[in-house]
């Protein structure tokens, strides 16, 4: 009896997909439903039995790719989002399918029958489903990934590991390398979190920031977290009280 997960936090949608999976398959189990990056991340912490989940992308508190920068995903995600930019994250994030929204028992249907496949083909005694997976996500946490930024006439690759932080500046999106150079980049902050992984944290709407440039963090004004990075960087970096419990657990996992 297959046991799985949803996360997603409109109540109708994830009614919706449970009562199709129950269509497709009445022996299914629907372990819990969650709402937010912070319930999934509390509900994952601990050992639970689960073969599959199907998760919503765009979360009240975030992408739901931060929940599995936190917490190894615990069995294979199917994501289900209505926007497709995602869609190279998804497949790097234990994602063995994509499915736009609206979904259909169609959709659903098809996704399941992925899932079975693949769990026949590498569930024997010398391939493990769970192994095959945790090597796609070690791949991915060991590919170097460059930004390209602007320099005068140039356009210059940059590796993330060199990049500190980046940030939002009067509509612009700049990346701070650890030598202290500001370089404006060509992309928004939701395509460089998706980009560069549980390298980084998306602390607020403004900054996205690498785990190797935080020093230290400490209590701030209503809950927050006031981040004090290894570089020279005078403008205050807050974390918002909605994400200071992920925060503390990526800062430990990474």
């Amino acid at each position: 009896m297959p046991k799985i997960v949803i996360i997603e936090d409109e109540k109708h949608t994830a009614a919706d997909l449970a009562d199709t999976l129950k269509t497709i398959d009445s022996d299914i189990e629907i372990v819990t439903i969650l709402a937010s990056v912070q319930q999934a991340v509390n509900f994952f912490k601990n050992p639970h039995e689960i073969d599959l989940i199907f998760s919503d992308i765009q979360l009240p508190d975030g992408l739901s790719f931060e929940i599995f920068n936190i917490i190894h995903p615990p069995a294979p995600i199917i994501f289900c989002t209505a926007f497709d930019q995602y869609a190279l994250e998804a497949f790097n994030t234990n994602g063995i399918d994509y499915l736009l929204k609206p979904f259909s028992k169609v959709t659903v249907s098809k996704a399941l029958d992925k899932y079975q496949a693949l769990k026949e083909r590498f569930s024997s005694p010398n391939k493990d489903f769970n192994q095959i997976l945790q090597l796609f996500s070690q791949q991915k946490t060991s590919r170097e990934i460059s930004i390209i930024v602007n320099q005068g006439d140039k356009i210059v690759p940059i590796g993330i590991q060199h990049i500190a932080l980046f940030f939002i500046e009067d509509d612009y999106t700049f990346a701070i390398t650890f030598d202290l150079k500001k370089h404006i980049v060509d992309k928004n902050l939701e395509e460089l979190e998706n980009l560069c992984g549980h390298l980084y944290f998306r602390v607020n709407r403004q900054y996205l920031v690498n785990r190797k440039a935080i020093k230290e963090a400490s209590r701030f004004f209503n809950r927050k977290l006031l981040v004090h990075l290894t570089i020279n960087y005078t403008e205050q970096i807050i974390v918002g009280k909605l994400k200071t419990s992920a925060f503390v657990e990526w800062l430990a996992n990474n």
